[in-house]
């Protein structure tokens, strides 16, 4: 009796002192230790941890900086999001994505949560407001990986590891009348609109019209890249996607409004895994996760600005506006690396947890 009421002392202690999230945070996920982060970006300390699945790689934070998304990748092999309050620093509920297997990239965009599925060659989006995946579309490509979705949901871009491409998925919404997309009555058509019956009826009823309303046309475009193009980001113009590839090293670039690759660089970035432009857009950050390197591009010139040993293994990057510096995950090396944007100089160093790599921002208004 003694023992548990000193343990139950002990957790009320530890719960008071918890320290309550800031309303701009640092996300920060340890694959080994299957714990989300909070951390203070201006201390750097850790402000709270709370549990997720077994395979934890990206996360992503909802416009209003209250919830995290975490995808449960498991080689393509699972099928969840955890979902985490990060005001009361608690988990809230795991979705099943199934049928989609193997969840990866995830962005939060235009009020949804936007995820890969890898072991499913396709994309998806989940619903916070109903609480379901309301949507999904196959790419024909294998290992669907990292998502980028424009802020009004109307274009999907993502990178196919294996097939060595990028997918465009663009939106084209309809209005759907009674009678098709154009609403264009068919030959001998009643003239009160009735379309299966004399009397007519209720739009998707009996004896009525079909229903009305917008209808979605998606429609994709493939661009051959280099196998092995894994990590990837938009420019903040919205005009360009770089994307590199691990497996021949080099930097591919996307021409968004022609949806056609305009250059290839042969940057020698083997082993790249993510890409990332620094907030002004005028360089890129490649990770490489074979040689622990940042390389750095100017974006203008397209060349090579700086290679950085940062660790034995580069992944994640976030890149902070506010404090002119970028966050990168050296998951082999058990630890996050600070670069200074103005100098390209490694910093410090700080600690999430074991095998760190995805990371978000989550900012309260």
């Amino acid at each position: 009796m003694i023992s548990t009421f000193l343990m139950v002392l002990l957790y009320s202690a530890t719960e008071c002192k918890a320290q309550p999230t800031p309303k701009r945070s640092l996300l920060a996920l340890s694959k080994t230790d299957h714990m989300l982060s909070i951390v203070d970006p201006v201390t750097l300390k850790t402000i709270a941890r709370m549990p997720v699945g077994s395979d934890p790689h990206e996360v992503i934070a909802s416009t209003d900086g209250k919830t995290a998304y975490v995808t449960i990748y498991g080689g393509g092999s699972l099928h969840e999001l955890n979902i985490l309050d990060l005001v009361a620093q608690k988990p809230l509920t795991n979705v099943d994505t199934r049928p989609l297997w193997g969840p990866h990239g995830i962005v939060f965009s235009n009020g949804k949560v936007w995820f890969s599925a890898e072991g499913s060659k396709a994309v998806g989006s989940y619903d916070p407001a109903s609480g379901k995946i309301d949507w999904s579309m196959g790419t024909g490509q294998d290992r669907t990986h990292m998502i980028y979705v424009t802020a009004d949901g109307k274009n999907i871009y993502t990178t196919n590891v294996s097939s060595g491409t990028v997918s465009i998925l663009t939106n084209s919404t309809m209005q759907q009348g009674p009678n098709g997309p154009n609403n264009t009555p068919p030959p001998n058509a009643p003239s009160n609109g009735a379309l299966n019956g004399p009397a007519g009826g209720p739009p998707g009823g009996p004896g009525g019209p079909p229903p009305g309303g917008p209808r979605q046309q998606w429609t994709q475009t493939v661009i051959p890249v280099s196998r092995g193009s894994e990590g990837f980001d938009v420019s903040p113009d919205g005009h360009e996607l770089w994307t590199a590839a691990s497996e021949d090293g080099t930097i591919a670039i996307i021409d968004l409004d022609a949806k056609k690759l305009s250059a290839k660089l042969e940057a020698k970035v083997n082993g790249a895994n993510r890409v990332a432009f620094t907030p002004d857009g005028k360089q890129v950050f490649i990770s490489s996760l074979q040689s622990g390197e940042l390389t750095i591009y100017d974006t203008k010139s397209r060349t090579e600005v700086k290679r950085l040993k940062i660790g034995h293994g580069a992944a994640g990057i976030l890149m902070d506006a506010e404090g002119s510096r970028a966050f990168v995950a050296c998951s082999a090396d058990n630890y996050i690396a600070i670069v200074d944007l103005k100098t390209l100089e490694v910093t410090s160093h700080f600690d999430v947890g074991g095998v760190p790599d995805g990371m978000a921002w989550a900012i309260r208004p």
